[in-house]
């Protein structure tokens, strides 16, 4: 893993433990909407946001639903160019 996506993925488990202040990184690393049961689509709302001020982007309000993973998160982010 780059230098580069080790900071992308850290800052997102920072905006993580922002909303599931109870989840261990690793915990966080693996998180879903499925595995976790703090995880409802108010997080998600929370999240989305969290994210977005974190790291300068706007997420499309269609595609937030399908964003119900760390690793989901992550590809968005990505995708985006953000690094």
């Amino acid at each position: 893993m780059s230098e580069l996506d080790s900071e992308l993925e850290d800052r997102l488990v920072r905006c993580f433990a922002s909303v599931f202040p109870a989840l261990s990184e690793d915990e966080i690393r693996a998180a879903s909407a499925d595995s976790s049961g703090v995880w409802d689509s108010l997080a998600t709302v929370t999240l989305g946001a969290v994210i977005e001020e974190e790291f300068s982007v706007a997420i499309d309000p269609n595609v937030l639903p399908d964003l119900d993973s760390f690793k989901a998160f992550l590809a968005c982010l990505r995708q985006a160019g953000v690094n």
